[in-house]
C-alpha cells in the first residue's frame, strides 16, 4: 500500500470513529429524563404507571422515576416539599388526583417549578381536578384549562382539530375511545390551543379534550383522556400522549415523528396485572373526585 492510500485509509477510520462517536454523543445527550407523579383517588395507578412509562419509553428516548403517593385526595405529594425537586427533570407527567388540598402556597410552588425552571409539563386527566379547592388559579393557568367536574361514565367521540399539527398528524379524524370520563371545561387559559374535542351529553356542548399550553418557561400537553386502562392502553392515546411530550421537549419534528436521538425503543403490547373494574361498569352520574 502506498503512503498515500495508507493516509487515506487513516482518514477515513478516523472520520468512522469521530462520527461514531458523535452519534454516541447525540443520544446520551438526548436521553431525556422524566418524573411521572401519580396517585389519588379513583383510578388504576399500579397498571397506569405501566401503561405510562412504558408506552412512553417506547416511543420516545426517555428514563424514568416515579412518586406514587397515597391514596387521599388531600395528600400533599412528598417529593414537592423537597426543594429543587425538579431540577434533575426534562419533563414531569402529572397523573394525580388530589383535588382535596387546599394549601395555596404549596400549590402555587409546583407552578413556579415549572413556570421558572422551564421543564415541561404533561397533564393526564384527573390532574386537571387536582387542587381546584385550593384559592388560586395558577395551577389551572398551567395546565391551560379549568374543569371541576366530569360527565357520565360512556365511550366518547374524539374529533381532530388540526390534523396538520404535528403532534395530532397521526391521530384519526375520529376516534371513539374503548370508554370515557368526559370532563367537563369551563375556561380555556389565554395560551392554551384546542387539539381535539368531544361532544359532551350531558352538558349538550363540545369540551377540548387534548391541547397545548405555554405558561412562564414552560411547555405543557395536556389530555382529559385516560380515566380507563382501556383507553390509555390503546395506541391512539399512547401514540398522541408521546408526540405531546416530543413536543414540549423541542423533540418532535414537523411530519410527528421523534427527532433523531428521540426515538424510543419500539412499540410492543404492554400486559397489565389486573384490568380496571371501573371499565365492566356501566355509565355511572358524575362523582365529585
Amino acid at each position: 500500500m502506498t503512503i498515500r492510500r495508507l493516509m487515506m485509509a487513516t482518514l477515513a477510520i478516523t472520520f468512522v470513529v469521530a462520527t461514531f462517536t458523535s452519534s454516541q454523543a447525540e443520544e446520551k445527550k438526548t436521553k431525556l429524563k422524566g418524573l411521572l407523579i401519580t396517585g389519588g383517588c379513583c383510578h388504576d395507578y399500579p397498571n397506569q404507571i405501566k401503561i405510562i412509562t412504558q408506552g412512553m419509553s417506547q416511543r420516545v428516548s426517555i428514563d424514568w422515576d416515579v412518586e406514587l403517593a397515597e391514596t387521599d385526595r388531600a395528600t400533599k405529594v412528598p417529593v414537592y416539599k423537597n426543594h429543587d425537586w425538579i431540577k434533575p427533570y426534562d419533563v414531569v407527567v402529572h397523573n394525580e388526583c388530589y383535588g382535596g388540598v387546599t394549601d395555596v402556597d404549596f400549590v402555587e410552588s409546583i407552578v413556579k417549578a415549572h413556570t421558572e425552571t422551564g421543564v415541561a409539563a404533561l397533564f393526564i386527566h384527573c390532574s386537571m381536578h387536582s387542587y381546584r379547592n385550593a384559592k388560586t388559579d395558577e395551577w389551572r393557568k398551567l395546565v391551560g384549562v379549568t374543569s371541576m367536574s366530569h360527565e357520565s361514565h360512556r365511550a366518547v367521540d374524539v374529533i381532530n382539530l388540526k390534523m396538520d399539527n404535528p403532534i395530532m398528524s397521526g391521530f384519526p379524524a375520529h376516534w371513539e375511545t374503548p370508554n370515557g370520563e368526559l370532563y367537563k371545561i369551563e375556561k380555556a387559559w389565554p395560551n392554551m390551543t384546542p387539539l381535539a374535542k368531544t361532544y359532551g351529553v350531558d352538558t349538550k356542548k363540545d369540551h377540548t379534550v387534548i391541547w397545548t399550553n405555554s405558561y412562564g418557561k414552560s411547555k405543557v400537553f395536556g389530555t382529559t383522556l385516560g380515566h380507563h386502562n382501556e383507553t390509555m392502553n390503546s395506541s391512539q392515546w399512547l401514540d398522541v400522549v408521546a408526540r405531546g411530550l416530543l413536543w414540549t421537549v423541542d423533540g418532535l419534528a414537523k411530519n410527528g415523528s421523534a427527532k433523531k436521538g428521540f426515538a424510543g425503543t419500539g412499540v410492543e403490547p404492554i400486559s397489565l396485572e389486573t384490568d380496571n373494574p371501573d371499565a365492566k361498569k356501566k355509565p355511572t352520574p358524575a362523582k365529585k373526585k
